[in-house]
């Protein structure tokens, strides 16, 4: 699944963005279509969704809408333009005011932590996107719209609460990834994370009984225990440091 990387904005760009604004001119006589491109857009998700962004292809995608692939390139001219359309699809924000937070900067921050982690989770193929340079679609500008006008009030500069966006992305990309890797090598390897871990411990504790180690052989029994949540400890820790420099710049005022 992380054997390939594809990349965003990578298609023609102008003709992506009509498709994902509905800008472009439509025919206005002959036949009705027999597809829509929401459902092409749906079916690729679907495909990617169930055996990775490798099995997309436009003859596949056309296979699960029971049509031949040129039919699909009356709709969209390609794979690259089609991930576009995938990615604007998948990442389209929650209608639900519940789901964005409490209604505070700090609750909007954590939330959007919170959804886009799980958000990996449903759609992993979504890690194998370079999406340096995203093309912005309507999700996309919709999603930024609802966070930025909840963490406004944070008192920053623009480009300040732009990075706060980054950098939670960047974390959960990174916590995201490492879960990712984890679930393909037990798959691989057909060993769980449990049976790997006891596989060591024979050699791990003569190592640490030599006394070359004494801060990790004095850590407690649950130090790399599997109940503590790694991630919302670095989510909250990233949260306080947002929260000083917030302190700060009201006090500056």
């Amino acid at each position: 699944m992380t054997s390939s990387s594809e990349t965003s904005g990578g298609g023609d760009i102008v003709r992506t963005l009509e498709l994902l604004w509905d800008t472009g001119r439509r025919p206005s006589r002959g036949p009705k279509p027999a597809l829509t491109l929401d459902r092409i857009v749906e079916a690729a998700v679907q495909v990617a969704d169930a055996d990775g962004l490798d099995a997309v292809s436009m003859r596949r995608v056309a296979g699960e809408l029971g049509t031949g692939a040129m039919s699909l390139y009356r709709y969209v001219p390609g794979k690259a333009e089609l991930l576009d359309l995938m990615l604007d699809r998948v990442q389209k924000p929650s209608e639900n005011p519940a789901d964005l937070g409490d209604g505070d900067w700090r609750s909007a921050l954590e939330a959007l932590g919170r959804a886009t982690l799980a958000l990996y989770r449903r759609h992993p193929w979504l890690l194998q996107v370079n999406q340096s340079r995203p093309i912005l679609g309507p999700s996309a500008l919709d999603g930024m719209e609802k966070v930025l006008t909840l963490i406004k009030p944070m008192g920053l500069t623009d480009p300040e609460l732009v990075s706060a966006i980054i950098m939670i992305d960047g974390y959960v990309v990174g916590a995201a990834r490492t879960q990712l890797y984890q679930q393909e090598v037990e798959r691989r390897t057909g060993l769980t994370d449990a049976e790997f871990w006891q596989a060591q411990v024979p050699t791990l504790e003569k190592v640490m009984a030599s006394g070359r180690y004494p801060v990790l052989a004095a850590l407690s029994d649950d130090a790399f225990g599997t109940d503590f949540d790694h991630f919302e400890f670095g989510l909250q820790r990233i949260l306080d440091g947002l929260e000083v420099i917030v302190s700060r710049r009201r006090t500056e005022q």
